[in-house]
């Protein structure tokens, strides 16, 4: 079965002087439309209880452009500006409708990124050129968009350790994978980031831990240097790479992990955590920040959704590690120290953790089963 589902395809590019001066004004333009609405929309509120909205600040940036002193806002492409106050019109719907926080002003010297629909790019299978350029991008081809993908947004972008990445949305047809046998339950962890209910520990990349020493090291230096000098520029860019580097290490980790479980599994049964809450335990929230569980969780949910799996999340109340998979005796109490315990309705020896993610396991199968009530897959 055939599916139509919106999917990104990312790549890095490497532009020529030219083309890095171009997005480099694109970008600032952009951000300077986004800064600049941001502000005139809180100071309406703040000073005159007035909302403004997409159509009045899209009106407000067209006198602006046509002001002397703002003339350089019509050297780039159009679009991005004008997409940019699209974006503000989406941060003020999440906020008000509780879903994000207020938003904040982009700056000069973080993440760069401008979003052109098909009137300012031309794309011809092989070759992707932008508004007010004049060649095509030099673009490094990982893997082959279908030809059936019909691409509708293009997003340039630029990240702090100077890299330049191009993400094509395409309007693409994905096929349901062959039904298969197997069923798995899943208990997250710190010291093994997956417990498989089929006795299977996945050791915990811990990216971040492996190079915090090194971090630490390379943000003391920054922090000696004088502030406006090349030498902090050249130092902060070190920083940024190595932060680039923990951030792709940790994705592919969870991308190769997630999309073997979807491939090998039928039925995906996993227990919701409230990550943000458990984060406030500050002996932990480092190590729990660095497993990703919640992006986990996100590729399991769209991956299983695209190829016919089923997920199943578990409510996070249910005592997974207390009750003996075997015999369902539960356990008045579980510290976390203790890994391993013997039942003493039954006499099975546990694992803490396959027991748990078997125990998860048929609670999903219970659900799968007789629809009983579970909470949604969200963390």
């Amino acid at each position: 079965m055939l599916m139509e589902i919106k999917r990104a395809y990312r790549f890095r590019f490497h532009p020529t002087p030219e083309q890095e001066m171009i997005l480099a004004k694109t970008f600032g333009c952009a951000r300077f439309a986004y800064n600049y609405m941001l502000r005139l929309r809180t100071d309406a509120w703040m000073q005159r209880q007035e909302r403004i909205g997409y159509h009045e600040t899209s009106a407000a940036l067209t006198a602006l452009k046509k002001q002397p002193e703002y003339a350089w806002l019509n050297e780039v492409s159009s679009v991005p500006v004008q997409q940019a106050l699209r974006h503000l019109q989406t941060a003020f719907n999440n906020f008000f409708a509780k879903r994000a926080r207020y938003p904040q002003y982009k700056r000069k010297d973080g993440p760069q990124s401008a979003e052109y629909t098909t009137s300012a790019f031309k794309w011809d299978g092989r070759s992707l050129k932008l508004a007010k350029m004049d060649a095509p991008l030099a673009i490094r081809w990982s893997r082959t968009i279908p030809k059936a993908a019909k691409v509708t947004t293009v997003t340039v972008s630029k990240d702090c350790a100077g890299r330049y990445f191009v993400s094509m949305l395409c309007t693409d047809q994905v096929q349901a994978k062959a039904p298969v046998a197997a069923k798995v339950g899943i208990d997250l962890g710190l010291t093994h980031f997956a417990i498989l209910s089929t006795g299977e520990k996945i050791a915990a990349p811990n990216t971040f831990r492996k190079n915090e020493e090194k971090l630490a090291k390379l943000q003391r230096r920054l922090a000696k240097k004088t502030k406006g000098s090349a030498n902090r520029k050249m130092a902060k860019l070190k920083v940024a790479k190595l932060h680039a580097k923990i951030t792709d290490s940790r994705k592919d980790f969870l991308h190769k992990l997630s999309t073997r479980l979807v491939n090998e599994n039928q039925v995906i049964a996993i227990e919701t955590l409230a990550v943000s809450n458990m984060q406030k335990n500050h002996n932990l929230a480092k190590s729990i920040a660095d497993a990703s569980w919640s992006e986990f969780v996100r590729q399991l949910e769209y991956k299983a959704r695209w190829y016919g799996r089923e997920l199943i999340g578990i409510d996070r109340w249910y005592p997974s590690s207390k009750r003996c998979s075997d015999c369902g005796y539960t356990m008045p109490k579980m510290p976390l120290s203790v890994r391993e315990w013997v039942c003493p309705e039954c006499g099975s020896i546990h694992d803490r953790d396959i027991n748990a993610a078997r125990n998860v396991l048929a609670a999903g199968l219970a659900v799968s089963a007789h629809r009983e009530a579970v909470s949604p897959v969200c963390m």
